[in-house]
């Protein structure tokens, strides 16, 4: 695989950057984002569509952390 060019560069990030805002606005329905997100994955490549994946979880995560909201589930010790 070839090193995308500067415009396919901008053009998947900009695909990626849609896909997330449709995903905020639709409060994370993906069924309401499907074309969006099938524009993103043929424009990206599929190692780059991964990585936004995990890089948008992370950070939703992180945001999470930082703000005080999310709580750890309770461990029992058990094993």
């Amino acid at each position: 695989m070839s090193a995308p060019s500067m415009k396919e560069r901008k053009a998947c990030w900009e695909a990626r950057d849609e896909y997330w805002k449709c995903l905020e606005e639709n409060m994370e329905d993906t069924s309401k984002c499907e074309k969006i997100r099938s524009a993103f994955e043929n424009l990206c490549p599929q190692q780059w569509v991964k990585y936004f994946d995990k890089r948008r979880d992370f950070l939703k995560y992180k945001a999470k952390l930082e703000g005080g909201v999310f709580i750890p589930t309770e461990t029992t010790g058990k094993s």
